[in-house]
């Protein structure tokens, strides 16, 4: 029974499916354009266009470029994350541009000497989406051996975690090796991803999720809460977001302290949490729980079997994601769903988690696993699981946006976490601002591209320089 309903409340179509949602035979069909659109996105972007490729405007990359503006005008998201004061740019000689967010969750230095090697004087249709898959390599670190540099008969070398491309296609790099550890995503390669994404939305005129097979016209939101000085403080933030229209709520613990309470060890402060908003919302609101990595294995059972006794529907990241012989135990004692992938940053590590079940929801951070590209790659490998994926909504407004295209475009996306209190995110070079309409859906974007254009007199007002 209890299964019912977490499922029911993961996918909020279910029992309620209108004219305008998808029919299985209809997300079979979107699943398949999805899986044919990495063939060759470009081709694939001016068929959904009714368009011939070769009449697209020239797509060569000219000009990489980051528009550096002054951010004392807006808030930061929380949760340690700020930024948006930096728009990377890539521009093509037909004078298309693609944007994204630069300086979110730490992107290093350098985006715009990785732009200049690997995009421009090159030609979308050359790399889009092999850009996703190159690897941070490590300043000081020997580069690749070239393609075709090694010892006759010698089996050629893997990419991409995996063997050889299908065809022997080889992009002139090599991906990183499955578990080998190296440090962190390429966010420069994300980041140049989401760009060139955007860049071929506008030349064909369609957003992103429209040439990725997506056919939704709005998701249904949760609000994402910040992490609160107190027990106390849940329950009225909790009912802020519920009359303001949104169907769902997540929590993001903070010290688990009570206000003029004795000390006492955070996961019984966090327990008290999700009792209280419980009570506060009622059974029929949907919650949801995200720990972020902070419980040993013993304090991860003893809060997840509190959500399964408030009817909880989510608990994300329990532990830390490489404990990956406590996740599986984990799953094995609790019926909520384990949400797990947020600190994965490749995306080969995905199909371990999975078929080991070491995870119930799938996550995933747009550029810690390659951008739009890896993202999708990523939330179809979910879905021939029969998992939801969710992809993290969180940081400056490009960030959602991205977040956003994947969640249009796939099947097996639900949810629209919607950072809490909602103005975070907003930022005034953008006009639009995420909020839900009347039933709590957050209604697709109909634009070009990402969906959202750069208001450049905004922009005008608010820059520092442009870095080039």
């Amino acid at each position: 029974m209890r299964a019912t309903k977490i499922e029911a409340e993961l996918r909020p179509e279910v029992g309620r499916m209108s004219a305008h949602e998808l029919s299985r035979r209809s997300f079979l069909g979107s699943a398949a354009a999805g899986a044919a659109v990495f063939a060759h996105p470009v081709n694939l972007a001016a068929q959904s266009a009714g368009i011939k490729a070769a009449d697209l405007p020239d797509l060569t990359i000219k000009e990489a470029k980051i528009y550096v503006l002054e951010p004392s005008s807006w808030r930061n998201t929380g949760a340690g994350l700020n930024g948006g004061g930096e728009i990377a740019s890539l521009v093509t000689a037909s004078g298309i541009e693609g944007n994204f967010t630069l300086g979110n969750r730490g992107n290093p230095p350098g985006w715009i000497d990785f732009a200049k090697a690997n995009c421009v004087g090159k030609n979308l249709f050359d790399i889009l989406p092999t850009v996703s898959y190159i690897p941070n390599r490590p300043a000081g670190a020997p580069a690749p051996p070239a393609a075709g540099a090694r010892p006759a008969g010698a089996l050629p070398p893997r990419i991409g975690g995996r063997g050889p491309f299908i065809g022997g296609f080889n992009p002139g790099f090599a991906s990183r090796p499955h578990g080998t550890g190296t440090p962190g995503p390429n966010v420069h390669a994300a980041a140049c991803d989401v760009c060139l994404w955007d860049i071929l939305g506008k030349a064909v005129n369609r957003p992103i999720y429209k040439i990725l097979g997506g056919t939704k016209d709005k998701i249904l939101a949760y609000a994402s809460s910040q992490h609160l000085a107190t027990v106390e403080d849940y329950v009225p933030d909790v009912l802020r977001a519920k009359a303001a229209g949104l169907k769902a709520y997540k929590i993001h613990p903070g010290g688990g302290q009570s206000k003029g309470g004795a000390p006492r060890p955070s996961y019984l402060g966090h327990i008290e949490e999700i009792k209280e908003v419980r009570k506060a919302v009622g059974d029929d609101f949907t919650l949801l729980y995200d720990a972020v990595q902070t419980y040993n294995y013993y304090e991860a059972l003893r809060v997840g079997r509190a959500l399964d006794e408030y009817g909880y529907v989510s608990f994300e990241d329990p532990m830390q994601t490489t404990d990956l012989e406590a996740l599986i135990e984990l799953r094995k004692h609790l019926d909520v769903p384990t949400e797990v992938g947020e600190f994965l940053t490749d995306i080969y590590d995905y199909g371990d988690y999975i078929k080991r079940d070491a995870m119930g929801i799938v996550r995933l951070i747009t550029d810690n696993v390659g951008g739009i590209t890896g993202s999708f790659r990523v939330g179809q490998l979910a879905d021939t699981f029969g998992m939801p994926c969710t992809p993290h909504n969180w940081g400056t407004f490009f960030d959602i946006a991205a977040a956003f295209q994947i969640e249009l475009a796939l099947p097996n996306c639900y949810w629209f976490e919607m950072v809490w209190p909602w103005e975070y995110p907003d930022r005034p070079y953008v006009d639009h601002k995420f909020r839900v309409d009347a039933d709590g859906y957050v209604p697709a974007p109909t634009e070009p591209g990402m969906g959202y254009p750069l208001n450049h007199n905004a922009m005008d007002k608010l820059m520092i320089r442009i870095d080039r």
